[in-house]
């Protein structure tokens, strides 16, 4: 029991480093600028990445990915201009 304790733990863990998809199987970002604040991506250093609901996302700082969160819709229409 302790066993399968651990081992449902650890998935847990897993899935919550990257709750919203895979860097493999995600589509993938056609921008160059973060899809926040519109900085050229590499312009504050190595651009930051998450996977969207299948969509990867690329953003020029983690700050960037908080703001993100907070309101997805508001950013990800950028993707359909």
């Amino acid at each position: 029991m302790k066993q399968i304790l651990l081992l449902a733990a650890a998935i847990l863990l897993l899935q919550g480093c990257n709750t919203t998809g895979t860097f493999t199987n995600a589509k993938p970002y056609p921008l160059d600028n973060c899809i926040v604040s519109e900085n050229e991506l590499g312009s504050m250093g190595k651009p930051v990445q998450i996977v969207h609901e299948g969509q990867l996302i690329k953003f020029c700082c983690k700050p960037c990915i908080k703001k993100f969160k907070k309101n997805p819709a508001k950013y990800l229409v950028r993707l359909k201009q």
